[in-house]
């Protein structure tokens, strides 16, 4: 994707987070988008099908971000030492869920959160798979895999909405802590 199409993608996005701090996702149209992002109707089709494909593709490239297998140096944190630390791998998950949290809020409290859920658990599901399960001992191993990814995903969901209901008052390391110690699967 060239630069010219790169910046009208985040035109989109940064339209379609703007329309949506302010209207429930049932009732944004692609109309209200296109004006806020001042752009045609073709711009907007030639990037996304529909807005819900929209949606998709902006937690796609937010997950993609924070679930990159490579920690790098960021403003708020550093964990580009620690690659393949469980604990440095969910609070950097955190940290970015607490830096966008005006995003992350707004599609949770919109009628798109399921969705976004939704992507959000299957990306994790595949982080636990490869990095929280590998190579551990388990206790009890007569629970299948797939039983225990979807309840360490699940809880990580929970979790993360307990934080936000409660102002995201707990730093990122203390809540990962407290994740590890009540789903540690070994």
């Amino acid at each position: 994707m060239d630069r010219r199409q790169q910046k009208t993608r985040e035109a989109i996005f940064e339209a379609f987070r703007s329309v949506l701090s302010s209207k429930s996702y049932t009732k944004i149209t692609v109309q209200d988008i296109i004006t806020e992002a001042n752009i045609g109707r073709s711009t907007f089709y030639s990037h996304f099908e529909t807005k819900d494909d929209l949606l998709k593709e902006m937690c796609t490239d937010l997950f993609g971000h924070i679930f990159s297998e490579s920690l790098n140096t960021e403003a708020t944190h550093d964990f580009s030492l620690e690659v393949g630390n469980p604990s440095s791998m969910i609070t950097h998950i955190l940290y970015h869920l607490r830096d966008n949290k005006k995003n992350i809020t707004g599609i949770l409290a919109s009628e798109s959160g399921a969705l976004f859920l939704r992507f959000f658990k299957q990306y994790l599901s595949e982080l636990i798979v490869g990095h929280l399960l590998e190579d551990v001992k388990r206790k009890h191993k007569g629970v299948p895999d797939d039983f225990l990814v979807n309840h360490i995903a699940g809880s990580f969901v929970e979790m993360v909405q307990w934080w936000i209901k409660n102002s995201m008052s707990h730093p990122p390391e203390e809540l990962a802590a407290y994740f590890l110690a009540v789903t540690n699967p070994g």
